[in-house]
């Protein structure tokens, strides 16, 4: 399913938003330093035969970061065995894991979507039920820091310029998803292929401590 998304990468990254640099101050103010200090930054390809001791082990041991972070990508993970990964990388006590996502809000386009994602709903990853519902079904088993909890995610509007060019439309495995009377209604909404409109995402954050 993440393949999906390889075919119109730079439409994905103009769709979706940024999020808030308010949300990262809150969460260096959780940390040990109250700093969001980044040093350098490099990618370990971990493979799945790889076991959790060797991954704790590439990744410099345990009890060894103060703030783990996921940003739209919860819902691709094996929870137990991520959770289990997360408390033996984060520091004790006060390790913090912070876990993000967002979904269109802007009650038109909401309404627009609703056919296409019911009707491909049998496509999906079995994770992306705790997106849909904005990660208040999500299992989080982590002490609350007032940032969100388990059954209830600390939730923020994000305003996102948009123009119509950045939508692609697509058929993936003989399915149609989008009608042409869900196309048309989409573009009579959009009121022109070429002008930007304003939409409204809703985050959802949950952050925990070890």
């Amino acid at each position: 399913m993440a393949g999906l998304f390889d075919k119109k990468v730079e439409t994905y990254l103009q769709a979706r938003p940024t999020y808030p640099s308010e949300w990262y101050s809150m969460l260096a103010a959780c940390t040990s330093n109250s700093q969001a200090g980044i040093g350098i930054i490099h990618y370990v390809h971990t493979p799945q035969s790889m076991s959790m001791d060797e991954m704790v082990a590439l990744m410099g041991g345990e009890n060894h970061v103060d703030l783990i972070t996921v940003a739209t990508a919860m819902h691709w993970f094996d929870l137990p065995v991520f959770y289990k990964l997360a408390k033996r990388r984060l520091c004790k006590p006060g390790g913090i894991l912070a876990i993000y996502n967002d979904m269109v809000l802007s009650p038109k386009f909401h309404t627009i979507s609703k056919c296409p994602h019911e009707k491909s709903s049998h496509f999906w990853h079995a994770g992306a039920k705790y997106v849909i519902d904005w990660y208040r079904n999500l299992p989080f088993p982590f002490e609350s820091v007032g940032l969100g909890y388990e059954g209830k995610p600390m939730q923020l509007e994000i305003p996102k310029e948009l123009c119509s060019k950045t939508f692609a439309l697509a058929k993936e495995q003989g399915l149609d998803l989008l009608s042409r009377e869900v196309i048309k209604e989409l573009e009579s909404s959009w009121r022109g292929p070429n002008k930007v409109r304003t939409v409204i995402y809703k985050s959802f954050m949950l952050v925990g401590t070890v």
